[in-house]
């Protein structure tokens, strides 16, 4: 059985998107839909099946994958909901808490699969990281930067690359946040592209998260300090470092304790992600990115956001940003 599948919003991602759709064994493409109607044209006419206005492409399919910018997520994937069909909707999930929370509201009522595309949870490296074996995380330390490209630029840096390490973090605290303390500033764009945030936990755990899209490099890495001992992750270099009690290549300097390092060749994360999507509607799996999970990343990057603003505010009220 084949799913029946309409992607809305077919830019940059979204057109990746629609091409995993029409290669999958297990979904159909039906068409594909964008506000930019040229676009959308020439997506339809590569892969061969329509080009359709958003209400016509979610009657047509049992479930769409929402890939429009942010703004428009929340209208698109609640007006599928309400037309009863499930939904992959990329991150964030929305442009406010209070609309995701009405989104996830909605998929329960409906019962229906409402999955977020935190893409990360589905690459290898998050499978490495998975099986940490450091014990309860302490602190945690994300870094990912990349240079500036001309697109998602109608969102902060925050939800364009920081929400991947803070729905990652949440996951490994397991814990409520407690607290948030953030910077950043805009530097290419209207809103921030950098930012560093230290977010406190309610169970003690600490992590300290950066991002930017304004860097010349590419880096993504993630350290986890725990109970039990200590893991790098770079998730470019496709390696993983280890040190713990017990295990790998004994260390003179600590006693009890092993070092080990791994490494993993890459997948396709997009493959992964939907493909888990179409078994959670098909075979009625359980959800990796629930509603849920996208409503607490969301959230998590508002504080964020929010202590951007704070700081921000702080120099301004100083006179150092008029150069006083």
């Amino acid at each position: 059985m084949q799913l029946p599948m309409g992607i809305l919003g077919v830019g940059h991602f979204g057109r990746f998107h629609a091409l995993k759709v029409a290669a999958s064994p297990r979904a159909r493409l039906v068409g594909v839909h964008d506000a930019d109607p040229a676009r959308a044209a020439a997506v339809a006419a590569e892969l061969g099946v329509p080009a359709m206005p958003a209400e016509a492409l979610i009657e047509a399919a049992a479930a769409v994958v929402v890939a429009a910018p942010t703004r428009a997520h929340f209208a698109l994937a609640d007006a599928a909901l309400r037309a009863g069909r499930h939904v992959l909707v990329e991150k964030p999930i929305a442009a406010t808490a209070e609309e995701a929370g009405r989104l996830v509201a909605l998929a329960a009522e409906r019962g229906l699969v409402l999955q977020v595309g935190h893409l990360e949870r589905f690459s290898a490296g998050q499978a490495a990281l998975r099986d940490g074996g450091v014990g309860r995380p302490l602190y945690m330390e994300a870094v990912r930067v990349a240079p500036f490209r001309p697109r998602s630029l109608d969102v902060s840096v925050v939800l364009d690359l920081m929400i991947h390490d803070l729905d990652l973090v949440l996951e490994l605290a397991g814990s409520p946040i407690e607290s948030v303390d953030a910077v950043g500033a805009a530097v290419f764009s209207p809103h921030p592209d950098i930012a560093n945030a230290r977010l406190r936990f309610r169970n003690g755990a600490v992590a300290t998260v950066t991002a930017s899209r304004a860097n010349l490099v590419m880096e993504r890495r993630l350290s986890v300090f725990g109970t039990e001992g200590h893991l790098s992750v770079d998730f470019l270099a496709r390696s993983l470092r280890r040190l713990r009690r017990g295990a790998g290549e004994a260390v003179e300097a600590l006693p009890g304790f092993g070092a080990e390092t791994r490494s993993w060749q890459d997948h396709d994360s997009l493959e992964a992600e939907q493909a888990a999507f179409v078994a959670s509607v098909l075979d009625g799996a359980p959800v990796v990115v629930d509603g849920q999970a996208g409503l607490r990343a969301l959230a998590a990057a508002s504080q964020v956001e929010a202590g951007i603003a704070a700081s921000l505010a702080r120099v301004r009220e100083s006179g150092l940003l008029a150069g006083e």
